[in-house]
């Protein structure tokens, strides 16, 4: 960080009359980690980073190699607009993580995506991406704890029955003031349920407004006694919440949208056609990545607009890639929308393997089948030949297993702790009697 740039963030820091930062990070299951220092401390921190212990943190460091130090980006700075009481208002950046030695830690989400957007830039492109983000609201008791009782009654853009338009409004703003920018907000399908639309952006930063937001949706639910979660299926027998993901690749040298020709039927070029064919042929192998939950399982389930079969095409909502039409003249829009992510992944490491999944397309020329427009969820795939999902996660994590490509995206350090971590989960999912099956069996065996 050149002493320009420090200097820079230190006025406004000071301007700002910030008495405190947060430094942020996240861990490979993509939970945000903070350590906070007084405003006093700010230009050490930048200059010479802050230590801290990556053994104590899930799926990051054994206790051998422990020592870690965050470097704060300076592009990431922002005051954090519920915390801006009297004397303690606080700023906050994001960070880079840093072995002893002064390299990158290869476990840190953050770099395995600049790892993979390096790729990218070596074969001249730039990835940008703009997720969909559902959640639902739920009341809180009366001690503050979440209910799954849903906060209204409305359903898909409905408005006289929303009764979050204005908490919606609150989190746009808030956003805003984080420099992120909405593009839309909206009731969802779901009774309480709720999505807001972030702009099309750059993978890192595009991550790193996918990790604020959700944080910043929590907190301004909470001051409305409200509880925002991002629980992929929070309820049965309705529609889940998922992370539907545009992306398209950029000329680094023209800045022009590679994915367009306008002579194509779908208006895709043929480097669109083979990154979309890589996004296939990877699905299952990145879908753990994807769909990290046991519960994310039970939102890719027919009849509730998540996919479930490899396919894609336009008009179909059951593809697991969708073509969206764009406005006459506005070819830069074009881009692919990829449906089976849910907001409890890690986007950092989600954007990684989309991009590197859509990269060994265009490498190794895959080719496209046919698109499926009809709703594969009253047809029979299987006389189409379509591949379907992994059904659990332990499926996912088998799949995981066996491709190669994404598990070089992910690096062995990330691919050992999140396999790890995740494998542990499913086998305590696996082990655990539900009150389902108590009901079920109980009294009949």
């Amino acid at each position: 960080m050149s002493d320009d740039l420090r200097q820079t963030l230190l006025e406004r820091a000071e301007e700002e009359r910030v008495a405190f930062v947060n430094l942020q990070f996240t861990d490979v299951l993509g939970m945000v980690k903070t350590v906070t220092i007084p405003v006093s401390e700010l230009e050490d921190a930048l200059g010479h980073g802050v230590w801290f212990d990556g053994s104590s943190l899930e799926g990051f460091a054994r206790m051998v190699e422990s020592d870690m130090y965050l470097v704060p980006d300076p592009a990431t700075y922002a005051l954090i607009p519920w915390d801006k009481h009297e004397g303690l208002t606080t700023a906050r950046l994001i960070c880079n993580i840093y072995t002893p030695d002064g390299k990158p830690f290869a476990g840190d989400p953050r770099h395995v995506l600049t790892n993979a957007l390096n790729q990218a830039a070596a074969m001249g492109y730039g990835f940008n991406v703009a997720p969909e983000l559902e959640f639902f609201l739920f009341k809180s008791n009366a001690d503050g704890q979440p209910t799954p009782m849903v906060h209204d009654q409305a359903s898909y853009f409905d408005l006289s029955t929303d009764q979050a338009t204005l908490i919606r409004r609150q989190m746009v703003r808030a956003l805003s003031q984080l420099g992120i920018t909405a593009e839309a907000a909206h009731h969802e399908v779901a009774a309480g349920q709720h999505e807001i639309d972030l702009r099309y952006d750059g993978a890192l930063r595009a991550a790193d407004h996918t990790i604020t937001a959700r944080v910043a949706l929590k907190a301004i639910a909470q001051l409305n006694g409200l509880y925002a979660t991002f629980m992929p299926k929070p309820l049965a027998g309705v529609n889940g919440n998922g992370m539907h993901v545009h992306q398209s690749l950029v000329d680094l040298v023209t800045g022009q949208n590679v994915f367009n020709d306008p002579n194509d039927p779908y208006g895709l070029s043929p480097i669109a056609h083979h990154f979309i064919a890589g996004l296939l042929a990877h699905a299952r192998g990145m879908c753990a990545i994807l769909a990290p939950l046991v519960n994310s399982y039970k939102r890719l389930v027919p009849g509730f607009e998540a996919p479930i079969y490899i396919s894609w095409g336009r008009t179909n909502r059951s593809a697991l890639v969708r073509v969206p039409r764009i406005t006459t003249g506005r070819h830069q829009s074009t881009r692919v929308e990829l449906r089976c992510p849910d907001p409890a992944c890690n986007p950092y490491l989600a954007y990684a393997v989309m991009l590197v999944a859509g990269l060994d397309g265009i490498k190794r020329k895959l080719s496209l089948r046919e698109a499926s427009e009809e709703d594969l969820f009253h047809v029979d795939p299987r006389a189409r030949g379509l591949a379907t999902l992994p059904s659990s996660l332990g499926a996912a994590l088998d799949a995981l297993r066996e491709d190669e490509v994404i598990m070089q995206a992910l690096g062995p350090n990330a691919f050992e702790r999140f396999i790890d971590a995740k494998q542990q989960e499913w086998e305590s999912y696996r082990q655990h009697v539900s009150a389902w099956e108590i009901q079920r069996y109980l009294a009949i065996f």
